[in-house]
């Protein structure tokens, strides 16, 4: 019944139910598994404490051990994916907007492993990235086995990706705007409850687990003690969208210059996480807070244990860190990294506010806690979600207005210098262009070849006027778009385009039929009614 008819309401929230707790294990398992591999490879009895653990050991340990495994998952992704890449938060967005909220299945397996990996040997990622696409995996499963329409397929992805988050950093509220505003895009009324009955799913899983403690823990006397102060956070959020963006931009240019380096030594591709790694390594030696997630160093920075020259010279070299990984194609996510540069980078500009004006300045780690904020949010793109995750990691909901006023103006700034986030510029390089919105990404939706009358439609165009066209150069390819064709009808104003393919070995065109401007306007009106119509359900 549930692949003829599709899920009622109740089952709906039943299956939701299911997801948030398969998410939430898999977000659990993954957490589990980095601490006892971290464990085998360093030797270090708590995981937490890596950064300081890795000081003590021989050099050429921390110098081989991210060699080790960025080798490993050289070999592991070059096997198993077609392109060498590991999928991410980018491709789950992919998968909610084009693909009817479908992701990739066995290369988000593959990608989950290899990101496991590299987080336990040394790349300087994140651990949300792979377990938002493992949920994924999770509800694309589910979608397939009860052949689940585009609106259930994303809803059911929203539900999955908000208790992965919830579940990672025992966050509720923050995964099931996570989900909203990151993934999907939209804020349904109907999606809300199923997304946060996953969203609790996965929490309670987490807490069964570590219990209902923060991730992090301040100091108690972090207060904003006069509203004077609040222009120093609006200054502090334009430094931190200023960093978010330098953040974003040195891993974009490190991949750039990675392919290039590729390309022209012919290195294998299989070969780039170990070579990668070689650099991390090397960086690991002199700064081993690079390491992991960072956890260690970002507690460090909230709880003010940082001089001024440490927290900017650490977030130099994590910038760099990150961008090695992220150029390595070794896999993982940018959400701790940017918590961490953040941090680092609020504790810095507080040390400097709080020296110059003393007698109107609160705590230092106040504007750490702002920072972690500010630069994560312009990072993922996702103010609200972002405020709400750092106030559940750290437990502080009195320094709501310095938050929100720091993060506010850094996504502003940030948005604009960047396609809208990390994630959508990411998109945007591969050709995705999702950062404009539906009435642009609709278009890349339908190809010609799905909408073309063929040449023995009733109605077919006229092949006679298909040859002249196709003789002045106007005509399309099979897999051409509306994002292809449109701008052809307007710029000569024919009613129609042949559609043509070449055969192998011949040099003329076989015409294949042609896409009407009628036929293309009327599946793009439909595509934008059905997507407006989802959104204010």
């Amino acid at each position: 019944m549930l692949r003829r008819q599709g899920p009622s309401q109740v089952q709906f929230w039943f299956i939701a139910l299911l997801i948030g707790v398969a998410a939430g294990f898999a977000a659990l398992t993954f957490r589990k598994g980095i601490d006892l591999l971290q464990t085998r490879l360093y030797g270090v009895e708590d995981p937490h404490r890596l950064h300081s653990y890795a000081e003590t050991l021989a050099w050429y340990w921390v110098l081989l051990i991210p060699v080790a495994g960025g080798l490993v998952v050289g070999v592991l992704l070059n096997v198993m994916t077609r392109d060498g890449r590991a999928r991410s938060v980018a491709d789950v967005i992919e998968g909610a907007a084009l693909h009817e909220g479908r992701v990739e299945k066995k290369e988000g397996i593959v990608s989950a492993l290899a990101s496991l990996i590299t987080l336990s040997s040394g790349g300087s990622t994140g651990r949300e990235g792979p377990v938002v696409h493992m949920a994924g995996v999770i509800s694309t499963w589910i979608s397939d086995r009860i052949n689940a329409n585009g609106i259930t397929g994303r809803d059911l992805l929203g539900c999955a990706v908000a208790a992965a988050v919830s579940a990672s950093f025992n966050a509720p509220i923050a995964g099931s705007l996570f989900a909203l505003e990151v993934v999907l895009r939209h804020f349904a009324v109907h999606a809300f409850a199923p997304i946060a009955i996953a969203a609790v799913a996965g929490t309670v899983i987490n807490r069964l687990e570590f219990g209902d403690v923060t991730e992090f823990t301040l100091l108690q006397d972090d207060q904003l003690d006069f509203y004077v102060e609040l222009p120093a956070f609006l200054l502090l959020g334009v430094v931190c969208g200023l960093v978010a963006v330098v953040l974003m931009r040195s891993i974009f240019w490190a991949e750039g210059a990675a392919d290039k380096v590729q390309a022209i030594t012919r290195m294998p591709r299989w070969l780039r996480p170990a070579v990668a790694g070689l650099g991390l390594g090397a960086m690991a030696i002199g700064f081993p807070h690079i390491i992991g997630v960072g956890y260690e160093t970002t507690s460090a920075a909230l709880t003010g244990s940082l001089l001024l020259h440490e927290a900017v010279v650490f977030a130099m070299v994590k910038a760099a860190a990150v961008a090695l990984t992220m150029a390595g194609r070794m896999g993982g996510g940018v959400f701790s990294p940017s918590l961490m540069m953040g941090a680092l980078t609020g504790l810095a500009f507080g040390l400097v506010a709080t020296g110059v004006f003393p007698d109107v300045s609160g705590a230092e780690t106040l504007y750490a806690l702002a920072g972690m904020g500010a630069v994560a949010a312009a990072v993922l793109g996702a103010p609200i979600s972002t405020t709400l995750i750092v106030f559940e990691m750290t437990g502080d909901w009195q320094t709501g207005l310095a938050v929100m006023v720091a993060v506010s103006i850094s996504t502003a700034l940030a948005s604009r210098l960047v396609d809208r986030s990390f994630f959508l510029t990411q998109l945007e390089r591969r050709g995705k262009r999702l950062a404009a919105g539906p009435q642009a990404y609709l278009l890349s939706v339908y190809s010609a070849a799905a909408l073309m009358r063929r040449t023995d439609h009733p109605r077919a165009a006229s092949q006679e006027a298909c040859r002249e066209m196709i003789g002045q150069g106007v005509m399309v390819g099979p897999t051409a778009t509306l994002y292809d064709a449109m701008p052809i009808f307007d710029r000569w104003g024919y009613s129609y385009i042949p559609v043509v393919a070449r055969d192998a070995g011949s040099n003329s065109p076989q015409l294949l039929g042609a896409l009407f401007h009628v036929d293309a306007l009327k599946a793009y009106s439909r595509a934008l009614a059905d997507t407006a119509a989802e959104e204010h359900s």
